[in-house]
C-alpha cells in the first residue's frame, strides 16, 4: 500500500489584507453571441464642425465672389495673407498654432474611429434583431448587492471596466479567505447572469475595516 500523502501546511489567515484575480467567466457553446460596442452619435462635435465649416466656406467664397466681380478683397483676408507672408517656419507662434491644428485633427479623426459609450456595455445577442446594452454603474450596483449578501462582508465597492471588475470589501467577521472564496462565487455567477457578450475579469480585494481611534 502506498503511504497517505501528508496533508497541506495550514495556511496563516490572521492576515490584515486578501487579495486574488480570476480569469473571465468562461461562456459554453451557443451562449455568446457577437455584439460590438455601441458607436456615439456625437451630434455636438459634428454641429459644431458642420457650423465653423460652413461659415468659414460661406465667408470665404462671398469673398471670392467679390473679388470676382471687381471689388476689392476683405480686410481679414488681406490682413491674414500680410501676416502670413511675414511667417517663418522657425517662428514659436507659428510653430505653436501648426501644434494646436495637429491635435484638433487627431482629436478629430479619434472620434472619428473610436466607438465612443464606454458606459454602455454591450450585452449578449442571443437573437439577430435584438441588441441590447447595460450601463456599467447599474451593473456595478448589481455586483455590490450581490456583494453585500455575502456573509461577513460589512460594506463593498465596485469599479466595473469594459475588461474588468475590480471589488473591494471589508469584512468584520469570518476569516478572510472564506469571504474571498464566497465573494469569487456569487460575483462569478453574478456576473454570468448579467449576460455580457465579453464578460469581464474578476479581482477581488478583502481587507479588515480600519481600528477605531479611541
Amino acid at each position: 500500500m502506498s503511504e497517505p500523502q501528508s496533508a497541506p501546511p495550514v495556511l496563516d489567515l490572521d492576515q490584515s489584507a486578501s487579495a486574488a484575480a480570476y480569469e473571465p467567466v468562461p461562456v459554453r457553446d451557443g451562449e455568446g453571441g457577437k455584439a460590438g460596442r455601441f458607436w456615439s452619435v456625437r451630434r455636438v462635435p459634428a454641429g459644431l464642425l458642420a457650423v465653423v465649416v460652413l461659415g468659414g466656406a460661406g465667408l470665404l467664397l462671398y469673398d471670392i465672389a467679390a473679388v470676382r466681380a471687381d471689388r476689392p478683397a476683405m480686410q481679414w483676408r488681406r490682413a491674414t495673407a500680410e501676416h502670413l507672408a511675414k511667417w517663418r517656419l522657425e517662428e514659436v507662434g507659428e510653430l505653436a498654432c501648426a501644434g494646436v491644428v495637429m491635435l484638433l485633427g487627431v482629436g478629430l479623426i479619434v472620434l472619428a474611429v473610436t466607438p465612443g459609450l464606454r458606459a454602455l456595455l454591450p450585452m449578449r445577442r442571443d437573437t439577430p434583431a435584438v441588441r441590447a446594452g447595460l450601463d456599467r454603474a447599474a451593473a456595478a450596483l448589481v455586483l455590490r448587492d450581490r456583494a453585500m449578501e455575502v456573509s461577513g462582508v460589512q460594506s463593498a465597492r465596485v469599479r466595473m471596466g469594459r475588461a474588468r471588475v475590480l471589488v473591494r470589501a471589508q469584512s468584520h467577521f469570518r476569516e478572510l479567505d472564506d469571504v474571498r472564496a464566497d465573494l469569487d462565487s456569487a460575483l462569478a455567477t453574478a456576473i454570468k447572469e448579467l449576460g455580457l457578450a465579453r464578460p469581464p475579469a474578476l479581482a477581488v480585494h478583502v481587507v479588515r475595516p480600519p481600528a477605531k481611534k479611541r
